[in-house]
């Protein structure tokens, strides 16, 4: 079995890792890719990673005939409004943008200061995170897309989440520049970039809430800070705990929950310069890196996750819930194992 697939907003940092990975995906095939500013341009013109690999130009988003996938990679606001006429492209439909990615209208406007466009659909989607949702992503037909920070703390945090044990967490996030996409702005201007460790979300970050959607309520802060990588997002959660778990104790939650998964590795070791998760290493790949580190008497756990934003924090689990939802090996087309040096 094979799936015709289209892209709603081929020219982005994210349409673009979608291409990469469905050239390389053994059961899918691109029909088309849309930009509205770049339609008629050969898409090796504006990913140039994929020159000679794959022949195709971006198109106007009114020139697309149906296919059995589309994914939605548009800016945050742009999808809710026109889900009826994206819905009728596709049996299946997989949104990478933020507006699909809440259960609840009132967390969607709490969390976006503005009410949803199409609140109706909300209960529709099944959020994108296999390692969550692998059952309700089975024949789904409408996935949300995950977000990247949100994707690193969740996936450091569920095994605690699970057995209960959070009391509160202090998230500190550290992030690479693709996060804000292939838009220019002045805080992407190479002279204001360059270099920078620049703290851009204090408090009150978006990808809390789907936090809480995933793990549950507690107190959860969350800080973002932007660094001189390109790619990789580094969550390190300062996890207060409600009784003092032992490095045995931490290990079996952790391996109960992650033992099987084929994109999360622990990440532990007793020496090296990698021996916690590194996001340098996860360029390219839909690989999580996961680890911890407990502090002896303070009921205090420092838990980590490393991914590629654009890989498992977006492309990368969209993809991999393409695969569930139509029955494909989950891992199709998503085993690149990352560079080395990079």
């Amino acid at each position: 079995m094979s799936v015709r697939v289209g892209i709603i907003g081929g020219a982005g940092y994210t349409g673009g890792e979608l291409l990469r990975l469905l050239t390389m995906h053994p059961h899918a095939t691109i029909a088309w890719a849309t930009s509205r500013g770049r339609a008629g341009w050969p898409i090796s013109a504006v990913h140039p990673n994929l020159r000679g690999v794959l022949d195709l130009s971006l198109c106007d988003p009114a020139d697309v005939e149906p296919v059995d996938v589309v994914f939605l990679c548009l800016p945050h606001g742009e999808t809710a409004g026109n889900i009826e006429a994206y819905a009728s492209l596709s049996h299946r439909v997989i949104d990478l943008s933020s507006d699909f990615r809440l259960r609840s209208a009132d967390s969607y406007e709490r969390t976006y200061g503005q009410a949803h466009a199409a609140p109706a659909w909300l209960d529709r989607f099944v959020y994108g995170l296999p390692e969550a949702h692998r059952e309700q992503l089975a024949d789904a037909r409408y996935v949300s897309g995950v977000g990247c920070n949100a994707t690193a703390m969740n996936l450091a945090l569920l095994p605690l989440a699970r057995a209960g044990v959070i009391d509160r967490v202090i998230a500190d996030v550290k992030v690479g520049s693709s996060e804000s996409g292939a838009e220019p702005s002045a805080a992407s201007n190479h002279a204001e970039r360059s270099h920078a460790l620049r703290t851009f979300a204090p408090v009150s970050h978006r990808h809390a809430a789907e936090v809480e959607q995933a793990c549950g309520t507690f107190p959860l802060h969350v800080t973002a800070t932007t660094t001189d990588l390109v790619r990789g997002v580094l969550a390190t959660c300062h996890v207060l705990t409600s009784r003092e778990l032992t490095e045995r104790d931490a290990w079996q939650l952790y391996r109960d929950a992650y033992a099987d998964e084929p994109f999360v590795r622990m990440v532990k070791e007793r020496r090296g310069l990698y021996r916690l998760p590194e996001p340098k290493i996860l360029a390219g790949t839909n690989y999580a890196d996961v680890g911890f580190a407990i502090e002896p008497g303070a009921n205090r756990i420092v838990a980590l996750c490393a991914i590629d934003n654009l890989g498992k924090g977006a492309a990368g689990s969209a993809i991999q819930s393409m695969n569930l939802a139509c029955g494909f090996d989950e891992t199709a087309g998503l085993t690149f194992p990352g560079l080395h040096p990079v």
